[in-house]
């Protein structure tokens, strides 16, 4: 097995390390905090466009869309070194990563220039409306209707999403709405960009039990708010194939956060009992096995192999681990993971300072990692019957 890269990789490395060392703003590793997903401060939208115009703010998109068609082992190390310096590709990272992805994977020509290429610049944010309050894991289970007028002109909105990470920032919503009730769950769904300011749509924030400063979550109410028919995005009634591919915009190197947690909570760890190094030990081992197991996913992607169950896989391990190993760390630190220890890696979640960040606020923040992007239940799913040919 290779565990190093080939000279093109290592020189596609070296290219973005001098441009971030020419132009990356002071900004980006002193100011980390944002009022939520889809509020980007002055300084990060200058950022985020200077990314675009140099090909590095997605490396794998043609160089018309903020990139520089690089292949997956390019892409890897390009996400390396922003994870080791700490910095962000985006901060409306659900607009780069997932809508404007799949805008650019379904949309029209007409969508990607209006839409896609100004969220990639930093022009607008998105955000994404998936969940419902009875559909959260089981997205086919939808109920916000949108109904077609007889002149075909538009779409009839009605319904609620919840979860709606920075819906009162963005200005326009990626929306998932069933638009054939009569079809089966997954055949009748559609996708619409819903500009945030449409009459009937009402966006109310509501903070997180680790968030109640910094509010990102939403509350996304349609009453007979009205979307032109041109602003549906794929095929009518084909949004689940848009949602697969939206969310496979999300995962594919999504295990790699997860190991970077890992690894910071590897320096942070201070094991003192048998019972806390025997854990600690664990961590190590959890690390290297997630960080073998995605290079592996990353080798058989770059030989053209599909293998999206692997997916499962990484994101069930790492999210899991990073839980589970928080949870030991913070026991290890006793009363002083509630008081901000000496920490000595640079852990910075979204829109958290360093400085305020304990044990106890990052173990509250693995949750999310084991819901979002698909829940470890779903994961354990897909896993036994897809991987292990289990019956349903």
């Amino acid at each position: 097995m290779q565990l190093t890269f080939d000279a093109d990789v290592e020189a596609f490395r070296d290219e973005f390390i001098a441009f971030l060392d020419e132009y990356l703003p002071d900004e980006a590793v002193t100011d980390q905090r944002s009022e939520s997903t889809a509020d980007v401060p002055p300084w990060a939208r200058d950022w985020q466009r200077v990314l675009f115009d140099h090909g590095w703010l997605v490396p794998g998109y043609p160089p018309e869309f903020g990139g520089r068609n690089a292949n997956i082992l390019q892409q890897y190390v390009w996400n390396q070194e922003l994870c080791r310096r700490r910095i962000y590709q985006s901060y409306n990272p659900q607009g780069v990563g997932i809508i404007a992805a799949s805008l650019l994977t379904f949309g029209t020509e007409e969508q990607k220039r209006r839409w896609a290429v100004p969220i990639l610049r930093a022009e607008m944010t998105a955000a994404l409306g998936m969940s419902e309050p009875n559909a959260g894991s089981d997205l086919a289970g939808l109920r916000t209707s949108a109904t077609l007028t007889p002149d075909g002109d538009a779409f009839i909105l009605n319904g609620q999403k919840v979860w709606t990470s920075g819906a009162h920032d963005a200005d326009v919503i990626l929306a998932f709405v069933r638009t054939d009730p009569d079809a089966p769950k997954h055949k009748g769904i559609s996708v619409l960009v819903v500009p945030a300011d449409t009459e009937g749509v009402v966006r109310r924030p509501f903070p997180s039990w680790c968030d109640r400063e910094d509010i990102d979550f939403n509350e996304v109410f349609f009453t007979d708010a009205r979307v032109p028919a041109e602003n549906l995005v794929g095929p009518l009634n084909g949004g689940w194939g848009v949602a697969n591919g939206s969310l496979g915009h999300e995962r594919t190197l999504l295990w790699m956060l997860f190991a970077d947690r890992l690894d910071q909570l590897i320096a942070d760890y201070r094991p003192a009992t048998v019972l806390e190094r025997d854990q600690y030990a664990t961590l190590l081992m959890d690390a290297a096995a997630l960080r073998l197991l995605g290079s592996a996913a990353i080798a058989r992607e770059a030989r053209g192999e599909q293998d999206t169950q692997s997916l499962s896989v990484l994101k069930l391990l790492g999210s899991e681990s990073v839980q589970t190993h928080s949870e030991h760390a913070l026991d290890a630190a006793g009363i002083d993971g509630l008081r901000h220890p000496n920490i000595t890696s640079s852990y910075a979640p979204f829109g958290e300072d360093d400085a305020s960040t304990s044990l106890f606020e990052r173990l509250q923040r693995t949750f999310g990692g084991t819901i979002a992007g698909g829940t470890s239940e779903i994961q354990r799913s897909i896993i036994a019957q897809r991987i292990l040919g289990l019956p349903r």
